[in-house]
């Protein structure tokens, strides 16, 4: 029996909104998340990427505060967000939702003119989105108070509980009052996280879509075993041929390591006559958001990011991502795959694996719980200092369990959590 948005409890004002973003049928995540938001209970929410978890926290968020509309300036729900562009499209639901709600949403973030968003917080909001670089700025002078925050949501949750955010996490929930509401969504919860979790909520219900490091299976994912030094040509021969999917992709997503890589990359791709863009933290947010939208409307056919980007790009019609290196954390793989094969259109991911990059690769497969297959790209010339792991690799999805390698994910410098450069 199919769910309606109706059923979940959410009031006529937030179903005007749901009919004017033109949803019909709530996604899973949504049909099991609204209910226990609108019970007031804290929550741990984790599904695949594309599955609708923003709606799935707005739309209670914004009926559970309804009756505070107007008693002070609020903000009376705050979400945070790692990065500018989610904040960005948290913003395209909520500003939908409260033109029928008559709320008010204000979103803060880095990149953009301070005193504008002073200006709209001085006006009064309902629901606050921020980054939390932004917010803390803001707070430390006195532009924004959160005393009377009843809902937190911490969009991305693995992220703003990892050692890189924790810290102004933990400054901006010191700054909530005692008892407020809890919310956490994200693409992946690891257990690393779970002890944070326990000392932030209180009783949570868990809502488990995919279980953890599950990728989507309109995803058809290719190991690349290459060099270091031939990982720029094989991605110059895989946008020419089209690679397994046969035909030239309009859309390429591309993931470096670091910024640097990302701009070296940029500048050989456009030299050699590729139509390239570029997204990491170093670019103003005006030429991030237009690299986006160039790539959405097909101006450009590649776009280099860095992982922070993985959490922020939401464009349909991705036909492949390039993970030019592999990434350090698992769960990193788990988003940056996660931005091809949406809607249930098939995608293909690459993962580029030279010699020195497969203890990395070992603790992707034992966290998604499955090898990935090795794929190499037709009358492409391999250089013979490439290693292919593990002979008897599979040359399709693989159901085995047990992986060689460390359960240990680094966490020193070498293991990103600390030395990774968006």
């Amino acid at each position: 029996m199919t769910t309606t948005f109706a059923e979940l409890g959410l009031n006529e004002q937030i179903l005007a909104g749901v009919d004017a973003l033109g949803f019909t049928t709530p996604t899973p995540v949504q049909a099991q998340a609204i209910p226990v938001v609108l019970e007031g209970r804290d929550i741990v929410a984790s599904a695949q990427t594309g599955t609708g978890k923003t709606a799935a926290f707005a739309l209670p968020t914004l009926q559970l505060i309804a009756g505070a509309h107007g008693q002070g300036k609020g903000p009376h729900a705050l979400v945070v967000t790692p990065t500018r562009e989610l904040a960005a499209q948290i913003e395209d639901v909520v500003s939908v939702v409260c033109e029928k709600t008559g709320q008010r949403a204000v979103i803060v973030m880095g990149g953009t003119k301070f005193d504008k968003q002073i200006a709209e917080l001085q006006r009064g909001c309902d629901l606050l989105v921020a980054t939390p670089g932004r917010l803390i700025d803001l707070m430390e002078h006195k532009h924004v108070s959160l005393a009377q925050v009843k809902v937190l949501v911490l969009d991305e949750a693995d992220r703003m509980l990892d050692m890189g955010f924790w810290p102004s996490v933990r400054r901006i929930m010191h700054a909530l009052p005692e008892r407020h509401q809890t919310l956490l969504f994200s693409a992946t919860i690891p257990p690393s996280i779970k002890s944070t979790i326990d000392a932030l909520l209180t009783d949570p219900v868990t809502v488990e879509i995919a279980r953890v490091g599950e990728t989507a299976d309109t995803v058809e994912e290719h190991l690349c075993p290459v060099t270091q030094g031939q990982k720029i040509d094989l991605l110059r021969a895989l946008l020419d041929t089209g690679g397994a999917a046969g035909e030239k992709p309009e859309r390429v997503l591309v993931f470096c390591r670091t910024k640097h890589r990302v701009d070296d990359v940029s500048k050989t791709l456009k030299a050699a006559g590729v139509k390239v863009d570029v997204m990491h933290a170093d670019r103003p947010q005006a030429a991030r958001a237009r690299a986006l939208e160039r790539f959405r409307d097909g101006k450009v056919q590649v776009l280099v990011a860095t992982d922070v980007m993985s959490r922020g790009i939401d464009v349909s019609g991705i036909d492949a991502v390039v993970n030019f290196d592999v990434p350090m954390d698992p769960e990193d793989y788990v988003h940056r795959i996660g931005r091809t094969g949406r809607a249930g259109a098939t995608g293909h991911a690459y993962t580029f694996v030279a010699p020195d990059e497969i203890s990395p690769l070992r603790e992707i497969e034992y966290f998604t719980k499955k090898l990935v297959p090795v794929w190499d790209l037709p009358g492409f010339s391999y250089d013979s200092g490439r290693i292919i792991p593990q002979a008897d690799r599979p040359t399709k999805r693989s159901t085995r369990t047990m992986f060689a390698g460390s359960r240990q994910r680094g966490r020193g410098i070498r293991g990103g959590r600390y030395g990774r450069h968006y």
